[in-house]
């Protein structure tokens, strides 16, 4: 594991190691890193009553994202009863890593992208019209060479690390009270050419 940034709370975690990348790629442990995350801090009890699971199961899975350095005790509580904070603000697997770990990871962030999806199909009239019409899905298909995907990763880059800075993942006293919590999920893949080779 490598950090890019030593700041508390700040800090993007390069996931860099399989076994690590296996124990956070279990759709519960993603939905317990995010639910801790948007809230702040959880004990065990309150996750599992947001989750609908048992309060054995959610102190299961969140010993193991600790043991794995994802989530830690906050300040408060006690040891039957602790709360949990998050460790870094995102992470990301290194520029070029492939591994049947990381294809995993990558899958079910996919996947939990498609569940926020169908969600926001199901609750989007229950926001302001604001919100919808900025939400969605956009798809381009372009010709690009190798430099220019790069190019493309970085600008992404740069748009979204100020936003991700500003209000850090767990650090609820920074978001005013209109904000909402967005999942941007960049997919991004080259596709196979035709037969024809275009």
């Amino acid at each position: 594991m490598s950090l890019e940034s030593d700041s508390p709370g700040g800090v993007r975690r390069i996931l860099d190691d399989p076994v690590v990348i296996r124990a956070l790629a279990h759709p519960l442990r993603i939905k317990l890193h995010s639910l801790i995350g948007r809230q702040g801090a959880m004990t065990a009890a309150q996750a599992a009553r947001e989750l609908g699971i048992s309060q054995a199961l959610a102190s299961h899975h969140l010993r193991q994202l600790a043991k794995y350095g994802f989530v830690e005790p906050a300040a408060g509580g006690n040891n039957r009863d602790r709360p949990w904070r998050i460790t870094h603000t995102s992470m990301s697997l290194p520029p070029g890593a492939t591994s049947v770990a990381g294809d995993l990871l990558e899958q079910v962030f996919a996947e939990r992208a498609i569940e926020h999806l169908v969600d926001w199909h199901q609750h989007r009239d229950d926001y302001d019209p604001r919100w919808r019409e900025h939400s969605g899905v956009g798809q381009s298909l372009v010709y690009v060479t190798v430099e220019e995907y790069a190019e493309l990763h970085r600008a992404y880059d740069a748009l979204i690390t100020p936003l991700v800075e500003r209000r850090r993942l767990g650090d609820v006293a920074a978001r005013p009270p209109d904000a909402r919590p967005v999942d941007l999920t960049l997919i991004s893949v080259p596709v196979p050419p035709t037969a024809s080779g275009g």
